[in-house]
């Protein structure tokens, strides 16, 4: 078992529990359907994370090494870089604001954080004791 993992997939699905009711309720009067669409394919991607991190945490029992240690921080970063994108951009353009290209350019980098993640996944359960 690797505890951190567990705890961070833990906490970051109770999160997108949290995030989810508030784009289901909160949002449903300040912003129009596809921003909202927008705000949950963040929380959708949070979900699929997390539960990944909690797998990951059980999967290093049998496989403990530093692949799947590196996942770890690989999947949270995705999660903060293209979850946390997908949530700030309905709410940045509610009030106006406009995002700069370079804002936008973070929501891929948490995509590729994302696939590496499951690339160092992958690794650490292919590698030879």
């Amino acid at each position: 078992m690797y505890k951190p993992a567990i705890v961070a997939g833990i906490v970051l699905a109770g999160l997108a529990v949290v995030l989810g009711a508030f784009a289901a309720h909160g949002l449903k009067s300040m912003l129009p359907p596809e921003k909202i669409d927008v705000f949950q394919k963040g929380v959708t991607y949070q979900f699929y994370h997390s539960f990944a991190l909690l797998i990951l945490g059980v999967v290093y029992a049998s496989f403990p090494n530093k692949q799947l240690e590196v996942a770890m921080p690989l999947f949270i970063g995705g999660i903060i870089c293209f979850s946390g994108t997908l949530y700030l951009y309905p709410l940045l353009e509610v009030k106006n604001v406009n995002i700069p290209v370079i804002g936008r350019l973070i929501t891929p980098v948490g995509g590729l954080l994302f696939i590496s993640g499951w690339v160092m996944f992958l690794l650490g359960v292919l590698k030879k004791a």
